[in-house]
């Protein structure tokens, strides 16, 4: 018998072959019209509260700062034309395009637009820090000392120590420009009323039903052959709460685009191998890379669990399972198998030869070195995770018990599972860590010592004197290749110890209309429109 949703897609397709027709004609009237579907609906519009994905999707479309980040996380010029870094690193001096202009707002007085300047960013900062403001943001600015607009052009700010992923941190949208004059009239209504900078402008927003954003025609950037951007005329969001609902509208041709790979779906469009099905080959392109997701398991340091304390046992576990096989038989392939370190592919400094290969020879022999050492003869642990993921950590269950390890799964909430290991309160737990910043010092931060959580985030308390002098080393190397090196061989100390068992790196995908040509894919899943076209569909 059929499972309901497999009879929905099929009815489904009969449906889209008889509408065939109407579909093609609705393309051809809005091919300037870029449709997605947001299901976990958006906050707030004022980039200083661009905290979720949803948001921070709006928000780019309307809003630059200084800096950018490209599809491959170099960081490239944007409002700022050029800069230089001086003092040992802590001295930042943009010089900033005398080309960009607000959207238009009656504000602004006789020409409806003003050019940005080194003031709006002086102002933006100090909104972003202002504690009145409450910015979930302010914290990407902890490490700045001062910042000042020298003049019109030229934009300066001073870190209290070197921080060479400080221009990655620039490049989110919490620090994007905004005009006072507008943020002061509308107040924290600026949400719901932005005016910004970028290739789309705002146009109409009805909470939950619909946001549409218009082409902004005065914008700075230019594409390929000095083509100007934005090619599209508007961007129309929608607010359909489930991820089905989204994909059924998509399948219907009715949304351009679906990101991620959801249960009610993926076996649907996808086989088991990762491979986009045949059904869907004439009208749908999917596309794939790495995301700075890792995702692990990890083990309390300083526990008092006896078998948790023995490093063979921590590498046992690590050599146990078959990742390969975890990512086809649960993820439909969509992930990649985490055989380096804890920084995931797609980052300088990942190397892919560091970790653990699928060895359960080896693991029974580590498992019996252990047992004739110790004396424990039934070795048993207890591993924490949330209902997401009780399936990955039942399949590690079912691989470790044939190796001669008995493992017993505890499912908690997930609030409750990120108190207790902020606490130390768990010896062996699932975690995710996904990059706040595009560096891989972000993730290298959590086994720094001084970091111990619950005051930082080394929820495994890893101390090691040799990485914590090569973390504070690459604190002070602005090469960015010699940096890359020092995280690898950061990245191999702490895979030497065994804190953690990296699980897999994740993915991002998505899915497009084939008439959909330009929109790239990169390791934030950040969605870039202002590149994007959309062909007429052909008859």
């Amino acid at each position: 018998m059929q499972k309901p949703s497999r009879l929905l897609f099929k009815y489904l397709i009969v449906c889209f072959a008889i509408c065939s027709c109407a579909s093609k004609d609705n393309a051809n009237k809005d091919h300037l019209v870029f449709r997605y579907n947001e299901h976990k609906n958006i906050g707030s519009l004022d980039p200083a509260f661009s905290k979720d994905l949803a948001d921070i999707w709006a928000t780019h479309q309307l809003f630059n700062g200084l800096v950018q980040m490209d599809d491959r996380l170099n960081v490239q010029p944007c409002i700022a034309k050029h800069w230089s870094v001086k003092d040992s690193a802590k001295v930042y001096t943009f010089i900033l395009r005398d080309d960009v202009y607000f959207h238009h707002h009656q504000l602004f007085g006789k020409d409806s637009t003003r050019s940005v300047i080194a003031n709006d960013f002086e102002y933006s900062f100090k909104r972003l820090k202002d504690k009145s403001v409450a910015s979930p943001g302010s914290w990407v600015l902890n490490k700045v000392e001062s910042f000042s607009a020298i003049n019109d052009s030229t934009f300066q700010i001073k870190l209290k120590q070197p921080f060479p992923a400080f221009l990655g941190l620039l490049t989110m949208k919490y620090c994007s420009v905004v005009p006072q004059e507008i943020v002061e009239h509308y107040g924290n209504d600026f949400r719901s009323h932005p005016i910004g900078t970028g290739p789309f402008k705002f146009k109409r927003w009805e909470e939950n039903i619909k946001l549409v954003f218009r082409r902004n025609d005065h914008y700075f950037e230019t594409g390929e052959n000095g083509n100007v951007l934005p090619y599209l005329q508007a961007v129309a969001i929608t607010f359909l709460p489930d991820k089905q609902s989204e994909f059924l509208q998509f399948a219907q041709g009715n949304i351009d685009f679906v990101s991620g790979l959801d249960a009610s779906y993926k076996d649907e469009i996808l086989t088991a191998d990762g491979n986009l099905r045949q059904l869907y080959a004439d009208d749908v392109n999917m596309i794939r890379g790495p995301y700075l997701n890792t995702e692990y398991l990890a083990f309390f340091m300083e526990t008092d669990v006896e078998v948790l304390q023995a490093l063979k046992l921590r590498k046992a576990i690590n050599h146990g399972f078959d990742r390969a096989k975890m990512m086809t038989y649960l993820r439909n392939g969509i992930g990649i198998p985490a055989t380096g370190g804890f920084i995931p592919k797609g980052l300088p400094g990942f190397d892919g030869s560091i970790g653990f290969t699928y060895q359960p020879e080896k693991a029974k022999q580590l498992i019996k070195e252990f047992k004739s050492e110790t004396g424990i003869t039934n070795p048993e642990v207890t591993l924490t995770t949330t209902s997401n993921y009780l399936s990955f950590c039942e399949f590690i269950q079912r691989e470790l018990q044939k190796i001669g390890l008995q493992v017993n799964v505890d499912v908690v909430p997930a609030s409750s599972l990120k108190d207790a290991k902020a606490n130390g309160q768990l010896d062996f737990f699932r975690a995710s860590w996904v990059a706040d910043y595009p560096d891989a010092e972000n993730y290298l931060s959590l086994y720094y010592s001084k970091n111990f959580a619950p005051n930082g985030p080394n929820y495994t308390h890893y101390a090691n004197d040799t990485f914590d002098r090569l973390y504070e080393t690459s604190y002070l190397e602005t090469n960015p290749e010699t940096r890359a090196k020092l995280y690898t061989q950061m990245d191999a100390l702490v895979m030497e110890s065994a804190p953690i068992v990296p699980l897999f790196y994740d993915e991002v995908v998505r899915f497009t209309r084939k008439e959909v040509k330009g929109l790239g894919i990169n390791a934030t899943n950040l969605l870039e429109l202002k590149n994007v076209k959309k062909e007429i569909t052909k008859q």
